[in-house]
């Protein structure tokens, strides 16, 4: 929807451009300075964490230097993943990004939160990205792009208030982090390390006290559709479901395990991921899930899913793997592997503990999708056509 005193103009018309310097080690001579490539790039920053190196002629240093207030953007990989460089310092950077500097008619945050909303919407990838297998982002697209320009102080007022909105996201996101470091923090005071078994509990193997065990009763549908958990839906670290999705029973196929109420999701391929599910409702699941039955008179599920996500066991379990593109846990190791046995009291303690933690995440969570909403809202006000 056009706005009253907003002008519409191309990328191109606002901005200078400029790929980065092509590397060619054989030939590269100068000095060796660090350098921004793509995986520095994140959106809305920057991680700085590995700088690689490469040698920079003079002449070559002002052509490919970023400074204060130059956007950079992605011309492959996440297409446009983009963030604005508000260092003091110079540094040089790599032909996989496009730097972008303004004219004066757009300020650097108003265009990052458009380039933003068009990633969002699938325009950006759909519209400008060139390729079929692999999608990259050439000058020329990029330059094409038609942008809004408000006047500059109402582009100020829009950048502040989706600042402010996007800060107040961050804030619960984080606190939902704290939260769950407090659940991790609580499980090694209460029973130590799970590996060394510092604490003495009787061990048990894993294969004796929670074996695979499929779920073989009848599953729910919705619209004859039935629940299917795959690894994308599972959040590294948490184990929180990221989405439900229904399908056909024809479209689940046969490669699949079966589950409930009873049983512990643990993904077998690539440990070091760390997704752990406990479900609370019937469904079937990828075969690199397996369906763990803990003993119940043994052990809480809460209880074996966090020593499962434990990052002592995830550094142990991820040394026992086979396949190197595609590693997975060897199964008879996990399957050998000591439980240390606590009280089931005092495991149930615990997971009275994870029930109230889980429902204070849940209210953050809650106000986080009421943010997000109303950030997207504007989103699609300022930028939607």
């Amino acid at each position: 929807m056009r706005k009253e005193n907003w002008t519409y103009k191309k990328l191109g018309e606002v901005c200078d451009s400029e790929l980065g310097k092509t590397l060619n080690s054989s030939k590269d001579k100068g000095e060796l300075r660090p350098y921004l490539c793509a995986v520095n790039v994140l959106w809305d920053k920057f991680d700085l964490s590995i700088l690689k190196e490469t040698r920079f002629e003079e002449d070559e240093l002002d052509r490919y230097s970023v400074k204060k207030g130059d956007l950079l953007v992605c011309e492959g990989g996440d297409v446009g993943r983009a963030a604005i460089w508000n260092d003091e310092t110079v540094i040089q950077y790599q032909n996989a990004l496009h730097r972008i500097r303004f004219k004066g008619d757009v300020i650097p945050r108003f265009c990052l939160f458009y380039l933003r909303h068009l990633k969002d919407n699938g325009t950006l990838d759909a519209k400008y990205a060139k390729g079929v297998t692999i999608k990259h982002l050439v000058k020329s697209s990029l330059l094409s792009i038609p942008i809004p320009i408000p006047p500059i102080k109402e582009q100020e007022e829009i950048c502040s208030l989706l600042d402010k909105l996007s800060l107040v996201i961050e804030k619960k996101k984080q606190q939902v982090k704290e939260l769950d470091n407090l659940a991790q923090a609580i499980f090694y005071d209460m029973f130590g390390d799970p590996v060394e078994n510092e604490k003495g509990w009787e061990v048990k193997k894993m294969g004796d006290v929670a074996p695979a065990v499929e779920y073989k009763g009848k599953h729910p549908q919705i619209a004859n559709k039935y629940w299917l958990l795959n690894l994308d839906k599972v959040e590294a670290q948490t184990g929180r479901i990221l989405s439900i999705d229904y399908y056909d029973y024809e479209e689940i196929g046969n490669s699949v395990v079966s589950f409930d109420k009873t049983n512990v999701l643990y993904s077998k391929l690539r440990p070091y991921l760390n997704k752990v599910v406990v479900p609370t409702q019937i469904g079937y699941a990828t075969s690199e899930l397996v369906p763990l039955q803990p003993n119940a008179s043994l052990l809480d599920r809460q209880y074996i899913a966090y020593m499962l996500r434990s990052k002592l066991f995830v550094d142990y379990i991820s040394g026992k793997v086979a396949g190197a593109k595609m590693p997975r846990v060897t199964m008879s190791v996990f399957r050998d592997f000591k439980v240390p046995i606590p009280p089931l009291s005092l495991q149930q303690s615990f997971a009275q503990k994870v029930e109230f933690i889980e429902r204070q995440k849940e209210l953050i969570n809650q106000s986080i999708r009421e943010a997000q909403t109303l950030f997207d809202s504007r989103m699609e006000y300022y930028f939607g056509e």
